[in-house]
């Protein structure tokens, strides 16, 4: 969708494109390289580096060099203090862990997750088009492996559930049973925000719509719990910030759906039930799984309280849980199906990333990402309320729900399997969007840049340096794109 007005100018060729926004190809590569199938076995042992985690790499060393050329946004004292923090704390965790050597493999995992890709997203999604193309990949990717999951579920071929094998876990296996409902529901968040987005255009809206209904159903048949409560919470919050008008008929379409998969059709119906039901009874009746969960976390706070300040140190929770567990615990989860055979596979965190962070970084790591977590919140959530960048709503509108969605769903999980580096990319959009780059239009460090603008565009970064499109501005115009705040759009 062209973002000019029709006959100012021709539409740019793909050539022109590529060269445009080619910093962007590692960042759509570490999405959608997760499709490609997973080797089954234990998606949770370390040391593994999928395709995604390859591109994640490729991101942050295309993000090093266009830094060396000055092509990159410029970022607030507050923005480096947020994003940087948490490199202090793990290096702090790491130091002063029983076995450093041990611990060395989870402050790489936690660097990049949470520092380098982040810091890389931000850095080089220079205007409100890049976003768009990188949440556009999230949905992809939520709409192919939602089709594997049902495909999984109406052929009996997905993970085991309740004695069938009809759990739809994607490409992901049994072994990363949460990683297709994870990026089903990144995808849902996703189009929700730009179906209620009164920015985009009529037809984007009714596409984004129509997705969110149709993922609507591979979420269902992923039998997560989790994922259900995270995506309702993130979906209810966009609507608020959207307006109530929209918000009502969005969830009216959203509940019709559900009712005609699961009442109308039967799609699950009893599976599902049972799965709503178990929410309720997680402290009157809890069944195995949430024993364990209860145990893990009972476990990971008597490890901060042996050392409150530094923790055990990363990767040090499996080896400290047993002196820490009740006799409660079992000794792992079942999981077979989907191409895999019977496997039980150890319990290795305590299924709560606030837990996991205390138990292993104690306060000094909690505060240095929690803290930092935090700040991005309140300030995206200022930022919609304040009406600033009303030409890219619908990216507030989308970074602050997938946002809110990966907070809520680490009160009950945490990082591990090969989506975890989603996590990276999604707190990176969340801070791109709470973080606007200081001056007034242009984010660009290097002159130079801007003054490669496309023909016939000259002037256009002094005309964008009183608009309000937000923290890109004149970096669009450098692209040759219509700036946010300009009637171009």
């Amino acid at each position: 969708m062209s973002l000019a007005a029709p006959g100012h100018r021709a539409r740019p060729d793909a050539a022109a494109v590529l060269r445009r926004h080619w910093p962007l190809l590692p960042l759509a590569a570490t999405v959608l390289f997760l499709l490609a199938p997973l080797p089954a076995g234990d998606a949770t042992a370390s040391g593994k580096v999928g395709p995604a985690d390859a591109a994640s790499l490729l991101l942050v060393l295309v993000c090093a060099v266009q830094a060396l050329r000055g092509r990159v946004r410029a970022l607030t004292p507050l923005g480096v203090l947020v994003l940087g923090a948490p490199a202090v704390g793990l290096a702090v965790a790491t130091v002063t862990a029983g076995d450093p050597y041990a611990a060395l493999p989870g402050f790489v995992r936690y660097l990049q997750v949470f520092v380098l890709v982040p810091a890389a997203v931000v850095l080089l999604v220079r205007d409100a088009r890049e976003f768009r193309l990188a949440a556009g990949c999230f949905v992809v990717l939520a709409l192919v492996q939602g089709a594997v999951g049902v495909v999984q579920y109406a052929t009996h071929t997905g993970a085991s559930y309740q004695g069938e094998d009809v759990r739809a876990v994607g490409t992901f296996g049994p072994g990363d049973v949460m990683g297709m409902a994870t990026v089903v529901a990144y995808g849902l968040i996703v189009a929700t925000a730009a179906a209620l987005a009164p920015g985009l255009a009529p037809r984007v809206r009714r596409i984004a719509a129509g997705c969110a209904l149709v993922l609507v159903l591979p979420l269902v048949l992923s039998f997560s719990r989790g994922a259900w409560i995270a995506t309702l919470g993130a979906a209810l919050l966009v609507m608020a910030l959207a307006g109530i008008r929209r918000a009502l008929t969005v969830l009216a379409a959203l509940a019709a759906a559900g009712v005609v998969l699961v009442g109308g059709l039967g799609v699950g119906s009893e599976m599902v039930g049972e799965r709503l039901t178990s929410i309720t009874q997680v402290s009157s009746a809890p069944d195995q799984s949430v024993t364990d969960r209860y145990t893990m976390w009972a476990a990971a706070e008597s490890m901060w309280r042996d050392r409150p300040a530094a923790g055990v140190g990363l990767k040090g929770f499996p080896a400290h849980r047993d002196g820490h567990a009740s006799l409660g615990l079992s000794s792992g989860s079942d999981t077979a199906g989907a191409g895999q055979a019977y496997i039980r596979q150890p319990l290795l965190s305590p299924h709560n990333m606030y837990l996991l962070i205390l138990s292993e970084q104690g306060l000094i790591g909690l505060v240095a990402l929690a803290g930092g977590w935090a700040a991005l919140l309140v300030a995206g959530l200022r930022r919609l309320a304040s009406g600033a960048g009303a030409r890219m709503r619908d990216c507030g509108l989308i970074a602050t729900g997938l946002f809110v969605w990966q907070l809520t769903d680490f009160l009950y999980a945490d990082i591990g399997g090969p989506s975890t580096v989603l996590t990276g990319v999604i707190v990176g959009l969340a801070a791109w969007w709470a973080l606007p780059s200081p001056g007034a239009a242009d984010p660009l460090r290097s002159p130079s840049v801007a003054s490669r603008a496309v023909p016939g565009q000259a002037g256009a970064r002094g005309r964008t340096s009183g608009s309000t499109g937000g923290p890109i501005g004149a970096g669009a115009a450098a692209r040759g794109a219509v700036p946010e705040g300009s009637s171009g759009r």
